[in-house]
């Protein structure tokens, strides 16, 4: 039989294997990585998770790269991804991707992945026809949860947090946009909460998957920058199984510049290696320049000494090494100086200006005309070969920060005239996008579109490159919108800012970034922090200033400090009387505090400047039913669903007046559609329970109850509720038990109290009884109800 001819390698393994080949160094981090494929699971010895760590420059994706192809030479199923997966649904996306490429799909989850862009296609569309904007108090809700029991249904106004374009809003609108579909339920729960639908999914994915693979391995590069939106989720992943169990020789390697967040990883256990990086060993930088063939001594110790052992810079220089006696060459001669041709240089240089490009950008940062062509045949293409240029997975390319800094500085020091002409041409590209990306998106939702907030943050960044002073007011105003939306988005936003003054070498700009940034990381999820410096220190128009003091009012009354929320929105009505938003938020506020006069009195003045805006009249509907008058209620919260019937909060509030006016089958129907617009409407879903067992219904009571708690976890009110149902059935004692759980976490629960009471009594416990009576009647001394109690039990 004539011998089978050896398989030809393709071009890229080629140039793979010569890629390794090049690799020096980190022969420990190697050994310790490929040592661990050797232990099993279930030995102490084995790690889970691998965290590469150190300062830019330093060979973290370098080494990750090289674990990668280790992993492979042990079987290993694996994906990788950076910061372009900026959000759980994007790296599930990413890593179902990779698995597919590799002959293991994971098609439960790419099926589940397709109905949520489905869903969110359709959502934009719909929500783009209307024309509406998002539900104040869908809004509110969306990032708050239920608030407390017995809480207003829904809170409202500028919150964001959880995506106000689509989730808050959207979930105001799911029956409108899937009304009729099968799929109805399931497409609005996973535009609602794609982490906890799609997650589960994932990991029964990935331990069918495990199965047929030796290993599993996950590699997350740049971590300090994915950090704030997947640390959480990936402790919960790992640590807690709250998703489901997770297969056991599933590996996963982080690469960041910090440590891991001790709140997160703190009980981590054996779970983490944390593998430190730091610079090159002087062996380590002498091995790679023997290795591209830099073998003269004085131009070795002249790469040692401008590299400082970098393994980016080493690397670079080893290249273009120059001649000896040249220590004045400034590093970026160095990183350039084994190019010759003129033009090549000159585009190297113009490329680092963008912050991250593509072949477009590229055009644009070298001036080349509209339609016109490069004068550098293939210019694109040679960027990506120079050992700095690094192609990330969203297609976006960006220079290695350490290489761009000195390019910057060059540039700007050299010709302020072509910096400030070359930033506003890149300014003036990405706000083409920006306004490209617009199209079809409500005005009002526009820092909540990833396309469009993307663009107009690279918009401001070459602004405040171009003109620092002048470009500043208007980036800060920015930050106000971005300050009522999640976390990380304004992180980004305080970045930009602080990346910009030290691209600029900008004083001003610097300090501004460096205190946002502190404020928003030191404040965890609230945004009070970055907002009293913005109305402190930032030169704001009278309605930009009422607009900040709005969005901090939001999130100090959903943290309870209602005077300090109140004196916002009263500062802000002080600032523009004509803020209709500032006039509904203390309505809502004077309404908790029981001031519904006062309440009523703003709610005049925000019809009045805004007389088309449902939400007006729903949270008049919700003044009304709290103050007991339930006919006024009704009518006012009929009229209210009329204006927009795809508002769950109205029919939430109405089921409840319905209910107290006795009529509960129309009640339960109110609080069905509710849902059904909204399924994690966890206030519904307590007060539904309440019909529910008045209707007989205690299984699905207990139901309602079990979502709201699994929504909206540790309230007093959904423990409270559940002892009613315990307490309807006869089951006392266990009634009993929620009560004191309720009361527990809410001492001051006046209805607990009375309601436990009644159990007491059931249980001939009759001095308890009168004494949580007295208890409930001095905490809330109008409590008719308990005093009747009180004197019937004498």
């Amino acid at each position: 039989m004539p011998a089978i001819p050896p398989r030809r390698l393709s071009l890229q393994q080629i140039v793979e294997g010569q890629r390794r080949a090049a690799f020096v160094g980190r022969e420990g981090e190697l050994n310790l990585f490929r040592r661990n494929f050797a232990v099993p699971p279930e030995d102490p010895r084995h790690r889970f998770v691998f965290h590469v760590r150190g300062n830019a420059g330093v060979g973290k994706t370098s080494l990750v790269h090289e674990w990668q192809q280790v992993a492979g030479e042990f079987g290993a199923l694996s994906a990788s991804a950076d910061e372009a997966a900026d959000s759980v649904p994007e790296l599930l996306s990413s890593v179902a991707g990779q698995f597919a490429e590799q002959g293991h799909p994971l098609r439960a989850l790419d099926r589940m992945l397709v109905t949520y862009r489905r869903a969110l296609h359709d959502m934009a569309g719909r929500l783009a026809a209307d024309g509406d904007e998002p539900s104040p108090a869908a809004l509110a809700a969306a990032q708050a949860g239920l608030i407390a029991a017995g809480a207003i249904p829904v809170v409202g106004a500028l919150a964001g947090g959880i995506d106000p374009a689509v989730v808050a809003r959207g979930a105001g609108g799911l029956r409108a946009v899937f009304g009729g579909r099968a799929r109805q339920q399931e497409e609005a729960r996973l535009l609602a909460e794609p982490v906890r639908v799609l997650t589960p999914v994932f990991v029964a994915e990935l331990g069918r998957v495990a199965d047929a693979v030796p290993w599993v391995v996950l590699f997350l590069d740049t971590y300090e920058r994915t950090a704030p939106l997947l640390d959480r989720w990936l402790a919960d992943l790992l640590l807690r199984g709250r998703y489901g169990e997770l297969p056991a020789n599933l590996v996963l390697t982080l690469a960041g510049q910090r440590r891991l967040h001790p709140a997160h990883w703190g009980d981590r256990g054996r779970l983490v290696a944390d593998v430190p990086l730091g610079p090159f060993t002087e062996a380590e930088s002498r091995q790679l320049l023997h290795g591209r063939g830099v073998v003269e001594e004085p131009v070795v110790r002249e790469v040692l000494r401008l590299s400082g052992g970098l393994p980016v810079l080493v690397s670079t220089l080893a290249a273009n090494p120059g001649a000896a006696g040249e220590a004045n060459a400034t590093a970026v001669e160095r990183f350039l100086a084994g190019e010759s041709d003129p033009a090549r240089r000159a585009a190297a240089l113009a490329c680092a200006l963008p912050r991250r490009f593509d072949e477009d950008l590229v055009a644009v940062a070298v001036g080349v005309p509209e339609g016109g062509s490069y004068a550098v045949p293939g210019l694109y293409d040679w960027l990506h070969e120079l050992p700095f240029v690094a192609e990330r997975h969203s297609g976006h390319s960006r220079y290695h920060a350490v290489v761009r800094a000195p390019m910057l500085r060059l540039q700007r020091t050299g010709s302020p005239r072509r910096w400030k002409a070359a930033h506003d041409r890149l300014a003036e590209a990405f706000a083409a996008r920006r306004d490209a990306a617009a199209e079809g998106v409500d005005p009002e939702r526009l820092w909540a579109e990833q396309p469009w907030r993307r663009a107009a943050l690279e918009v401001l960044y070459h602004q405040l490159c171009a003109r620092p002073r002048t470009a500043l007011p208007e980036a800060l105003r920015a930050g106000i919108a971005l300050c009522s939306q999640r976390p990380s988005r304004a992180r980004y936003w305080a970045r930009t800012l602080a990346e910009a003054g030290e691209d600029t070498d900008n004083a001003v700009l610097r300090e501004w970034g460096r205190d946002l940034l502190a404020a928003i990381t030191d404040h965890g999820p609230r945004p009070t922090a970055a907002l009293g410096l913005l109305l402190t220190r930032a030169e704001l128009t009278d309605t930009d200033r009422a607009a900040a003091l709005v969005v901090r009012a939001w999130d100090r009354f959903r943290a309870g400090e209602l005077e300090a929320a109140l004196s916002d929105h009263g500062r802000a009505i002080a600032v523009d009387p004509r803020s209709e938003r500032a006039h509904q938020g203390r309505a809502v506020i004077l309404r908790s505090l029981g001031r519904y006069e006062e309440a009523l009195a703003d709610l005049d003045r925000a019809e009045e400047i805004a007389p088309a805006w449902a939400w007006a009249v729903r949270e008049r509907g919700e003044t009304y039913r709290r103050m007991g008058r339930l006919e006024e209620a009704l009518t006012v919260l009929d009229r209210a669903h009329a204006l927009d019937p795809s508002d769950a909060v109205p029919l939430g509030s109405r089921g409840l007046v319905r209910h107290g006016l006795g009529r509960h089958e129309e009640a339960l129907d109110d609080f069905d559609r509710a849902v059904a617009l909204w399924p994690e409407y966890a206030w519904a879903l307590v007060r539904r329970a309440r019909v529910r067992t008045v209707l007989g219904d205690r299984v699905g009571a207990l139901a309602d109850l079990d979502r709201a708690e699994e929504l909206a976890p540790g309230l007093a009110g959904t423990e409270g509720e559940r002892g009613e149902v315990y307490r309807a059935t006869g089951r006392y004692e266990e009634a009993v038990a929620c009560y004191d759980r309720a009361i527990a976490m809410d001492p001051g629960y006046a209805w607990a109290h009375g309601s436990r009471a009644l159990a007491l009594e059931a249980l001939g416990r009759l001095a308890e009884a009168r004494a949580d009576l007295d208890r409930a009647l001095e905490l809330d001394p109008e409590y008719g109800w308990a005093r009747a109690q009180r004197e019937r039990l004498g």
